[in-house]
């Protein structure tokens, strides 16, 4: 008997069975795909207590303000195509109104390289002409302007000095703590002076394991730069005597280092910055209106006026940076 019973219960399993695959299963849609949106941007806003450009005080060692806005193509998650525009207040002989930047480019990712190359203007709007005399010292004729404008200490600037830059960086991220990269600039007449100017550095980060600060959402980092500023010769608008048809500006070294402390879009920055630039030929270099006579004589500086535009100054900064895509959703 109980073999009759073992026997019907798995004639019905199999049954049962073989009813369930004669069954229509009623399909389950798949969620449809996440488009995918190529566009996204970037702005932000910062200020300073000095803005340092390449070991040099664009601000006279004063507070300085800039605000940045940089629409973003992204032909696929490892492309990138950009460009923006930004302003900062800035204090320059000239007596420029801002700095005005528009930039565009290209970045790219190669597994744990990132390239990035463009080219980046930078406007002086609003600069008069401050020479004094009626022709420069190759006896090319000023303007009315540059002749009855004059420095105190002796300096001339040219009203504009708008210039441009191509450029190229890449960058390498071994894991999510260290980061090692190189850039390089090029222009053929750096702040419109009509030397040419070529600029590289190393760059180095290192971010600070999260668990070090738990689940505050506060991050830190180190980093830093060692870079190099090449200058060719001037025109003639900046000769002296001894060079009339313009003066070969000395090449230095800069560097900084720093930390910084990040908590959502907004980033607290404390940086060292230093260049072995002499006061002289920092003097001749940047025609600092505020440089006085200390006898920093050089050969492309012969009033041995000097600037301490070029020296050891301490930098910190407050900016926030957001993206559409990441922080208006």
């Amino acid at each position: 008997m109980k073999k009759v019973a073992l026997l019907a219960t798995a004639l019905a399993m199999v049954s049962g069975s073989a009813l369930a695959a004669d069954m229509r299963v009623k399909a389950v849609k798949a969620p449809p795909p996440v488009a995918f949106d190529p566009w996204d941007f970037a702005f932000g806003a910062g200020i300073t207590n000095d803005y340092i450009f390449r070991g040099i005080t664009q601000s006279n060692h004063k507070p300085s303000v800039n605000a940045y806005f940089e629409p973003r193509y992204n032909v696929t998650k490892d492309l990138q195509l950009y460009v923006g525009l930004g302003a900062a207040s800035i204090s320059f002989p000239n007596r420029a109104a801002a700095e005005v930047d528009a930039y565009g480019g290209v970045r790219a990712t190669f597994g744990a390289f990132a390239v990035d190359v463009g080219a980046w203007g930078y406007l002086y709007p609003g600069g008069t002409c401050h020479y004094g005399a009626a022709t420069d010292t190759a006896g090319v004729p000023l303007s009315l302007e540059c002749q009855t404008n004059a420095l105190l200490n002796g300096n001339v600037i040219k009203k504009d000095l708008s210039f441009f830059e191509v450029y190229g960086k890449v960058n390498y991220t071994f894991n999510d703590n260290f980061s090692l990269g190189g850039n390089v600039y090029y222009t053929p007449s750096f702040l419109n002076t009509g030397a040419e100017g070529t600029y590289a550095s190393i760059v180095g980060k290192a971010i600070a394991p999260s668990a070090w600060f738990g689940a505050s959402g506060i991050g830190m980092y180190v980093s830093g730069e060692f870079g190099r500023q090449w200058l060719g010769t001037s025109d003639s608008f900046y000769g002296v005597a001894a060079f009339p048809n313009g003066i070969n500006y000395a090449d230095y070294n800069t560097w900084n280092i720093g930390i910084g402390f990040t908590y959502k879009v907004f980033t607290l920055d404390f940086r060292y910055s230093d260049t072995n630039l002499s006061q002289g030929d920092c003097n001749a270099f940047t025609s600092d209106h505020t440089a006085t006579f200390n006898g920093s004589f050089t050969p492309i500086n012969p009033t041995g006026v000097g600037s301490k535009w070029c020296g050891a100054a301490g930098i910190v900064k407050l900016s926030a940076d957001l993206t559409a895509m990441t922080n208006l959703k």
